[in-house]
């Protein structure tokens, strides 16, 4: 065994912080958040298993077979921790309605969560022990990206998704798992072996391939670290420092000290976005917009002569005219000025954007990059300019996004938003119940008392 005097400060302090997290009560506040993130996951897991990634992954998993350790919400299936933790995670990023963390670059639930709920089900553990290793997931992940280089990481090819929930997800399966200090930073080696993606996820065309990137495979990776160390699997027990290290690996943009900045004072649960329309982030802000001065001025697409949707350089290029209804600004703003609002069901209609009244309609719409909101990132601003044909010109400029932490979402709107998003899939009573359920989850001695709720 190693001496402990050779394990670096940072080593020492997150894995003491993960092996005492789910002993430690969580203030309300965060107990609060983290059920927001949870019922936000579960919801955009289960509309997730029927489109095409969570079909894919679902189909996959299946043939796999495996001892049953944990469901898969959205399908009757029980698998391996491993095996739930991939599926689940491709079924929350299978639409753009999971969760965000602006500052770190990742989406923390699509990863996070699933392998939460796996591992939570295999050890019979109860929703406070669930609540508190999501909360301890997202403090991690949010800080392991920028400690391997943030943007520059990004800018280098590599994927800030993947890299930190990965982490996030071991970090979340650890606490489950009740792995002491030395397990710990085994299964930190263990994850940092397989610390994996690119950032070339926009070349794909079906969002497949990026929900493995963004949830799946993190979630995988950070369940299989965890079970394998608490199999008996010994390793590595400092990647941290030392001779050829996980920061050595990332070159001079990493900083390992950025690991511990705050820890144990700032949850960054609570600086997570949680969307409210399952579109693409850089569409968010103007949907906002657009839904506001409709409100507000009661107009209707009839009346409309020009709009103008101004938003970062970046966002501009992410969500012009793409092929996938859910990242393409033009038709989303198309889809909300003729029906009033911007559903998923419209989000994902291929057919529908091919309709001669949405292409009248998006003809009308011009999207611009605009270099002030590219410096408000990682902000995501949104500026909207409406004209009608009687002359009028109706304006409107979102700061904050709604769900960000400067706008949170109330407890009422992300209810609302994820028993919309529930009830096509297992109809109104079950949703009902399945929302109640995670308000009071930590009343749940055992969380596979939800898996009656969120079966197909």
């Amino acid at each position: 065994m190693n001496n402990p005097d050779t394990i670096s400060p940072v080593m020492q302090t997150v894995a003491r912080y993960i092996v005492e997290a789910g002993g430690k009560p969580l203030p309300d506040e965060v107990t609060e958040k983290t059920k927001h993130h949870l019922l936000d996951t579960l919801a955009a897991m289960i509309s997730g298993s029927h489109l095409p990634p969570g079909e894919k992954a679902v189909a996959y998993v299946k043939s796999l077979g495996g001892t049953k350790e944990a469901s898969v919400p959205g399908s009757k299936l029980v698998t391996t921790v491993v095996n739930a933790a991939l599926a689940g995670g491709m079924l929350a990023h299978a639409d753009e309605t999971d969760d965000s963390h602006a500052p770190s670059l990742t989406h923390p639930g699509c990863a996070i969560v699933p392998a939460a709920l796996a591992m939570a089900e295999r050890e019979n553990a109860s929703g406070t022990a669930l609540l508190r290793a999501i909360a301890l997931g997202y403090d991690i992940s949010s800080r392991v990206s920028p400690a391997l280089g943030g943007h520059a990481l990004s800018a280098s090819g590599r994927d800030t998704h993947s890299h930190g929930t990965m982490f996030g997800a071991a970090a979340a399966c650890g606490s489950l798992a009740r792995l002491d200090e030395r397990q710990i930073r085994h299964m930190l080696s263990y994850t940092s072996q397989q610390v994996a993606g690119l950032s070339n996820y926009a070349r794909d065309t079906e969002h497949i391939e990026k929900a493995f990137i963004f949830g799946g495979m993190p979630a995988r990776n950070g369940a299989a670290a965890a079970t394998m160390v608490a199999s008996g699997m010994t390793g590595i027990d400092d990647v941290f420092s030392g001779d050829r290290s996980l920061f050595f690996a990332f070159g001079q943009n990493a900083n390992p000290d950025l690991l511990t900045r705050g820890l144990g004072e700032n949850y960054e649960i609570l600086r997570t976005n949680i969307k409210r329309w399952t579109v693409g982030s850089p569409i968010q802000a103007p949907l906002d917009s657009l839904s506001t001065l409709l409100k507000e001025h009661k107009f209707k697409a009839a009346d409309v002569e020009k709009v103008v949707v101004r938003v970062s350089q970046q966002g501009a290029r992410t969500v012009n005219n793409r092929h996938m209804p859910d990242i393409n600004m033009q038709y989303m703003v198309s889809v909300m000025l003729l029906d009033g609002t911007a559903t998923l069901e419209a989000a994902h209609d291929l057919a529908r954007m091919n309709d001669p009244k949405v292409l009248e309609m998006k003809s009308r719409v011009e999207l611009l990059g605009d270099d002030a909101l590219q410096a408000a990132l990682p902000i995501r601003q949104g500026i909207v300019d409406v004209t009608l044909r009687d002359g009028r010109v109706l304006h409107h400029h979102t700061q904050n996004v709604r769900g960000t932490p400067a706008n949170p979402m109330p407890r009422e709107e992300v209810d609302e938003k994820c028993f919309g998003l529930l009830r096509p899939i297992i109809k109104r009573k079950r949703a009902r119940a399945l929302v109640d359920a995670v308000w009071a989850i930590e009343q749940m001695d055992d969380v596979k008392a939800l898996r009656p709720l969120t079966r197909a």
